[in-house]
């Protein structure tokens, strides 16, 4: 079993996005790992493995608007199912 189930992508578009200040805020706030906040003031790509993936969504959302969104259960795949 892993540790952080859901493997968690999405973009936000916004305003004055900072990556920097994203990243840190979600590493303070959320238990997860392999956290990744890459893009620029218009347009951040969000990858995060955690067991509340719908806690990171709400907060990506009070940012912009958020798309491309994937939620993988890890669990599952790591058992051969389809995640």
């Amino acid at each position: 079993m892993v540790e952080f189930r859901y493997d968690t992508q999405l973009l936000i578009e916004g305003h004055d996005l900072d990556e920097d200040a994203i990243y840190d805020y979600i590493a303070a706030h959320f238990a997860g790992d392999s956290l990744l906040a890459v893009g620029d003031e218009d347009l951040i790509k969000i990858h995060f493995h955690t067991n509340e993936p719908w806690k990171l969504l709400e907060y990506c959302r009070s940012l912009g608007e958020i798309f491309d969104i994937v939620v993988e259960d890890m669990d599952r795949q790591s058992r051969g199912l389809k995640g």
